[in-house]
């Protein structure tokens, strides 16, 4: 849904509510994936006036979403397969250490509701895999899971980091179909770490992480 400048609240930055504009038209598909578009274009498109606008676009170059040409226009990024090996990289890195303190140290409080939504999930899949709803609780699932992991080293640069790696992932999976057994794979990937971080097993999970992630990461790359 378009969301322009205007309707957003008077106290936040309007550089800051252009960025979440722009990416809004890159998710919603109102600018496509490796688009070449003009600023005058962008701002048509987001409601954005042209200052804050710019401003905006240097912080997303910056995060790697787009390339700013002087003089000729801007290039959205488009999924391929150095962009989505080297997110994985990343990704690898972070989330490989990150599991190992969720696994040592996360509360069985918070470890135990987050298994029960898989369960509940791969429950609901088995009795209506087509249903609509699936997709999109899968991925909040994901959010849940993997911000709880990463969130367990309570580290705001980190944090901030994997929210931009975040951000190259949703514009890595914009041509990703789902399939119910795609869905399964990845909700039961998920739960063998879980289960392995309530063992406090550092290794197994460590080792369960990894092989999500290449999991995950060929998935991907099958569909490039």
């Amino acid at each position: 849904m378009k969301q322009g400048i205007d309707n957003l609240p008077s106290a936040e930055r309007l550089s800051d509510a252009a960025y979440r504009a722009v990416l809004e038209a890159l998710f919603d598909r109102r600018v496509a994936a490796g688009a070449f578009v003009s600023q005058g274009d962008l701002s048509r498109i987001t409601g954005c006036p042209v200052g804050p606008l710019r401003d905006a676009l240097k912080v997303l170059e910056a995060d790697g979403v787009l390339e700013i040409h002087p003089r000729s226009g801007i290039q959205f990024v488009r999924p391929g397969v150095d962009l989505t090996r080297s997110t994985y990289q990343f990704r690898g890195i972070l989330e490989r250490a990150a599991v190992r303190v969720f696994a040592d140290s996360a509360s069985l409080d918070r470890i135990d509701p987050i298994i029960r939504a898989h369960e509940v999930l791969l429950h609901d899949l088995a009795h209506a895999p087509r249903a609509e709803d699936l997709p999109e609780r899968a991925a909040t699932l994901e959010t849940m899971f993997h911000g709880a992991v990463i969130g367990s080293l309570d580290n705001r640069q980190i944090d901030a980091a994997y929210r931009r790696l975040a951000t190259l992932l949703r514009i890595i999976r914009l041509d990703s179909a789902w399939s119910p057994r795609t869905l399964e794979t990845t909700m039961r990937e998920h739960l063998d770490v879980l289960e392995r971080a309530r063992a406090r097993d550092l290794d197994g999970a460590e080792d369960a992480m990894r092989r999500h992630l290449n999991g995950a990461l060929q998935r991907h790359l099958k569909v490039l």
